[in-house]
Parts: structure tokens; sequence; C-alpha cells
């Protein structure tokens, strides 16, 4: 191994992430061939957002949380809805429910297509952006922005717009699309199967780094479906939980590096996202999907962190196809919305973002009004998690150049595709050997 005589030190760093959503940095410090210490710092400005939402109408969760994120809006609308509906306790009607998960399979399409193609596969051929990838492979690039129209057009279509949609609202929708408005995405959504398809052996064909995460995963329980909207939440160490225990079994804690809580498990990180459903629900998937994963050779569950990226393209075959059952199945809800009552009460709401699972609680009082709220999105409980896979690549990667190491580096977090606000690139980097 090549990693500097004994007693020398390497640091590898990396300011201002980005080619993720935010502001972050990483840093690994190597003394004597071990790593001493690993930090994913988030310096992203706090947004208050369960302090804004504290005083306000519940009717109004869904619009003022979706405003968290603008890939992933839906997640925090329906996540919302459900919880403050389970508060009222009431459940949507199953024409309302398979509209929800409709939409959500828009937000799955258009978010995976960003990911794979515009984020995370330029990493796996030394490029430096989608743009640079677009010069080497323009059919590639082409196809995924063609992937993530579609996406985007359904969350037109079902929500009114593509970013923060309008149509939402507690108990359901504004309005219900007709018949004919979903018909008219089946012929785009058909191509954009084939294109997941080709999306899929396009990325198992990548060259892979051998490492393997001892993970726990943690994933919504799909029951006979593959999980996106609802479910009771499950692990690989074996609990099977409702929504409120989940919520009493997750504990975030603040650490000086970082502006967004961590979460833990009886003391333990864990990890959600696409490898995480894929593990608790490979079986759940569509005939179509679970041949695209044997295809790609894919193992249930998969523990590379960097073949989240095929985990990635299956679920995006699974999400055209589970659009095209929807739509040829769908019945306009009859009212497009439910009525609800408010009481004094709490009410859990659980979703799979595209990057993991998202947890709304609501506390209520008589009138409808939210006196309390806790919001725990996928980068929080996935921060531990990228951080012991830093720790991992560095110390299996030592015989590696520094800017070798520090590129595996950064790709190690680009594989869980970390929100932390706004998409753009690594910046600065800087390699100091001590």
């Amino acid at each position: 191994m090549t990693h500097g005589t004994k007693g020398a030190d390497r640091v590898f760093s990396v300011e201002g992430l980005a080619r993720v959503e935010g502001e972050g940095s990483l840093h690994v410090h190597v003394s004597d061939g071990i790593v001493t210490d690993v930090a994913l710092t988030i310096f992203e400005p706090p947004r208050f957002f369960e302090a804004m939402l504290v005083g306000r109408s519940y009717l109004e969760a869904p619009d003022i949380t979706s405003r968290i994120c603008g890939i992933c809006p839906v997640a925090y609308q329906l996540s919302a809805c459900g919880a403050i509906e389970d508060a009222c306790g009431i459940a949507p009607d199953e024409r309302i429910e398979a509209l929800r998960r409709l939409l959500y399979c828009g937000e799955w399409i258009q978010s995976h297509a960003l990911h794979i193609y515009l984020l995370h596969a330029p990493d796996f051929f030394g490029c430096t952006d989608a743009v640079e990838l677009a010069e080497r492979d323009r059919v590639a690039v082409a196809r995924g922005l063609s992937l993530k129209k579609v996406g985007n057009h359904i969350m037109e279509v079902i929500g009114g717009r593509a970013i923060h949609p309008v149509n939402v609202k507690v108990g359901g929708f504004y309005r219900a699309p007709t018949r004919a408005e979903l018909r008219a995405l089946i012929d785009p959504l058909e191509q954009a199967r084939d294109d997941a398809l080709t999306t899929v052996k396009w990325v198992s064909s990548f060259d892979f780094p051998d490492v393997t995460g001892d993970y726990n995963f943690v994933a919504l329980l799909g029951g006979d479906r593959y999980p996106i909207e609802r479910g009771r939440v499950g692990s690989s160490g074996g609990f099977d939980v409702t929504l409120g225990e989940y919520d009493a079994l997750v504990v975030e804690d603040h650490v000086a590096r970082s502006t967004a809580l961590q979460a833990r498990i009886n003391g333990k990180p864990y990890l959600t996202g696409p490898l995480a459903r894929y593990a608790l629900n490979a079986g759940r998937l569509p005939e179509i999907a679970r041949d695209a994963a044997r295809t790609a050779g894919l193992g249930s569950p998969c523990a590379n962190p960097f073949k989240s990226i095929v985990v990635r393209a299956v679920e995006l075959v699974f999400a055209c196809d589970e659009a095209l059952r929807l739509i040829a199945e769908y019945e306009p809800p009859e009212p497009p919305a439910m009525k609800l009552t408010p009481r004094e009460s709490v009410g859990y709401g659980a979703t799979e973002a595209p990057r993991g699972l998202l947890l709304h609680r609501y506390a209520l009082d008589a009138n409808g009004t939210i006196v309390s709220a806790r919001i725990v999105p996928p980068t929080s409980q996935n921060q531990l998690t990228i951080e012991e896979d830093l720790r991992r690549v560095v110390e299996e990667g030592l015989q590696l150049s520094d800017a070798d190491l520090t590129h595996r580096c950064e790709q190690a977090v680009r594989n869980h595709d970390p929100c932390i606000s706004c998409a753009a690139h690594f910046l600065d980097l800087s390699v100091e050997r001590m």
C-alpha cells in the first residue's frame, strides 16, 4: 500500500458540497494508516419549518412543507396529509390513495432520472458534470432528460405544476383529473419504461468499487405492494412497527459540525432509501422490475453503496410500470377530497421520498391549529451512515492516490443522494499531507 511512510498523516477535505443539494463539506483524517476522524459537515442555514408550522391551520401543512424541497415536494405534501388525516381519524378513499400514488410515481421518475443521469453517473466516467458527460454520451443524457420530463408531466397533470404542486390538499385533491387527461400520459410512459429498462442495462455496466456496507436498513413495508405512500416501518434488524412507534424509536441529536440533526435508532446509525427499500421489499416489485434487477446482477439485499445507482434504475422501471397500471385502473374520486373534522390529537404520516423514509408528526388542538410538529427527512437519518461509508471507503482505498481517493470519497457521499438543500457540485478541493 502506498499511503505514505510510517508516521505520515493524510487529510482529505472537500469544501462546499454540491452535486448534492445544499451546502456542506467532508473531512477525513488518516494517521499511520488508520482513519482517526470522519466528518460530513452541513452548514446550510437552518430553515425552521417546524417552528413555522406552529400556530398555523392544519389545512396549511401540505403547502408549507412542500417548500422544503423543490425536487421532492410531493413527499412532504403527502407525508403531511397522512399525518393530519391520522390526527383527524380518517383514512383516504382508495381512489384518492391511488391518485396520490400516481402523483408520487411522477416524483420518483423525475427525481431518480435527475440523480442517475445528472448527479451520479458523471462520477463513473470521471466527468465533472453532466455537460461533460453529454460530450461523451449525448444519447444517454438525452434519455435521462426525457425520463425527467415524463415525471414532471405526471406531476403537472395531477398536481397542477411540477414544482410545489398546488392541487394537493388535506383529504385528497382540489380537482381530480379526467380519464382522458391521464390516458394522454400512456404513450410517453411506455417510452419512459423502455428508457428505464435501458437505464438499468447502462448503469449495471459501470465499474463499481468492491465495497460492502454493514447496514441496518429501514424502510416502509408495503404489504402486497412496493412501498411509496403508506405502510408500517420495518428494518433488517427485525423490527416491524407503527409510525407512532417509529417516531418514538428515532432519536435525533445536534452536533456542532452540522445544522441538520443526526438520527439514531437504539443509539446506532441506520440507512433509509433505495438500498433499504429494495432489501426489505424486493419481492413486491412487479415482474418487469424483478427481471431487470436479475439481469443487472443485483442480489437481495444489495449492500454495495456504489450500486445504489442500479437500484434506483430498477425503481425507475417500477415507477413507470406502476404509473401505467394506475392509469389503466383509474376511477376519478368523487368527491376529489374527503371532509375532515379537527380534534385535539396527534397524527403520524410517513412516505418513501426518492432518497428515503420521511416522517411527519403533528399535534393539533380542538380547532385544528398545529401546536407542535416534527419532520424527520431522509438526510438526517442517513448522515451517520454516510460518515461510516466514508470511513470504510478510505480504509479500503488507502493504496489509491490522494486525487483518486478524494474522488471516491465524493462519490461515496453522492451514492446516497443527500438532500441538503439544492444541487450543484463539490468545489474547492484541498488535499493536505502532514
